[in-house]
């Protein structure tokens, strides 16, 4: 193949399509660029050098946050204000490179920084910004972060349209008749969101509650989300509800107004017992739990006079709602190992028949025969 076919072809295109390509001082704009690209290598290590070093010295994590977050979108910006300052050097580009060029420099600007302020807003945790938890709660700092991501892609699509001078009177006329269509479309979606913006308000719960749905489930709730609410029970398994249904259903909160939670043991003595004993065994069984909280102090209380024993119940509080199971397990055992070692016996269902001795004799062990034909009196202890 003969290239040479090609490069002559070139040639003619470039002397009879850009007979005026020298006029558009190309040295000038380079330099120009070959200074914003000095520019954008200062800033970065007055970012780096200098601005971070003073963060990490004093005592606030924000600061030191910020300086890391913008160091990328500021150079990259710098570079991209020199291709912008480049092309509205005079003379100016002919049409339409005039306005597309400073138009997608714009562009790429805002798509930066807009970038850049996604994705910090999506990596953020507990973990990585405990000053904003701290000063929010964990429910309302998910719920902010999934506003904010919300107004951010709105706001950047309006301020791109803006860069290509749009015109927004048709689209802002048009949005009652859009708005109808997407709500009929998406009415589930809608009722989801105003549920989550409801939760919200209400402050019903809050991530780290640990919560009771009307239908059972119980477990703490790890995500407050615009759509639906994340709950991990305590065999570990993720439930995702929608927060249309979080907002109808009835939902009891275990970890408010107050973290610590009372547990209640039930414990059944025989009548023989000694209660002031038994109720002094107990609090000592509790007083030695070192898991178990001292304020409120734990208590006995006798409830009712059973079929086979008296019934009564050790009450404690416990930290927290999620140690429910593992607390009552070990106050079982050591009530259990107390019991035994204080001689307080633990009854079991049992009954006790009196015969008439004068119709003992009419009883016989066959099957054939009526039971029930004898006077039986069956009394239950």
């Amino acid at each position: 193949m003969d290239f040479s076919i090609i490069s002559k072809a070139f040639s003619i295109w470039f002397v009879t399509s850009l007979p005026d390509f020298g006029q558009y001082e190309f040295g000038q704009r380079f330099t120009a660029i070959c200074f914003y690209i000095i520019l954008a290598k200062a800033a970065d290590i007055i970012i780096n050098k200098v601005l971070l070093r003073i963060a990490i010295r004093t005592s606030f994590d924000v600061d030191e946050h910020f300086v890391r977050f913008i160091r990328r979108p500021a150079v990259i910006s710098v570079l991209l204000l020199g291709l912008l300052h480049a092309t509205l050097l005079e003379p100016v580009f002919p049409a339409p490179w005039q306005t597309v060029l400073p138009n997608v420099i714009k562009t790429l600007i805002l798509a930066v920084w807009w970038i850049a302020l996604i994705r910090e807003i999506t990596v953020m945790n507990e973990n990585n910004t405990g000053w904003a938890v701290r000063k929010f709660d964990k429910t309302r700092f998910y719920m902010l972060k999934n506003i904010s991501r919300i107004i951010l892609l709105f706001l950047g699509i309006i301020w791109g349209l803006i860069i290509w001078n749009v015109n927004l009177t048709p689209l802002f006329a048009s949005a009652g008749i859009v708005g109808i269509a997407i709500a009929l479309a998406a009415k589930d979606t809608l009722a989801n969101f105003f549920g989550g913006i409801a939760l919200f308000t209400d402050a019903a719960y809050k991530v780290g509650d640990y919560i009771i749905l009307e239908s059972g489930e119980r477990g703490e709730v790890v995500e407050l989300g615009i759509r639906s609410t994340k709950i991990k029970t305590r065999d570990d398994v993720l439930i995702t509800i929608p927060n249309s249904i979080m907002s109808t259903t009835k939902i009891i909160n275990q970890s408010a107004p107050e973290v610590n939670f009372r547990i209640r043991i039930d414990v059944s003595v025989s009548y023989d017992s000694n209660l002031r004993e038994v109720e002094k065994t107990l609090l000592q069984v509790a007083a030695s739990h070192h898991a178990l909280e001292k304020k409120p102090e734990p208590r006995v209380r006798f409830r009712r006079f059973d079929d086979s024993g008296i019934f009564l119940q050790l009450l404690v509080w416990i930290e927290e709602p999620a140690q429910r199971g593992l607390q009552t397990h070990n106050l079982l055992k050591m009530i259990h190992i107390a019991f035994k070692e204080q001689g307080i016996e633990i009854p079991f269902p049992q009954r006790t028949l009196h015969f008439d001795a004068g119709k003992a004799e009419s009883l016989t062990l066959s099957p054939e025969k009526d039971a029930g034909q004898a006077k039986t009196d069956c009394t239950t202890r």
